[in-house]
């Protein structure tokens, strides 16, 4: 059972509440979550993997999803 959620209210600018729908709009996802997702964020530091920290602003990738298991990527390697 997931952790019941209680309710914050607080107050933004307008620039900072603009720039959070157009953020929520962007990744398809809640302000609410991306509210939480900032505030974990501060609450352990802002240590984060660096996926999680560019994801959003990189596309992903066409290609193989691990080179190390690719013949073509291994030809002549250690020769």
């Amino acid at each position: 059972m997931a952790n019941p959620m209680r309710t914050v209210s607080f107050k933004l600018p307008e620039h900072l509440d603009d720039a959070l729908s157009d953020l929520a709009r962007r990744r398809k996802s809640s302000r609410s979550a991306l509210v939480r997702e900032a505030l974990e964020g501060l609450a352990t530091g802002g240590r984060r993997s660096v996926t999680a920290a560019v994801d959003g602003l990189v596309s992903p990738l066409d290609g193989p999803t691990d080179l190390s298991t690719n013949p073509k990527h291994l030809a002549g390697y250690g020769k």
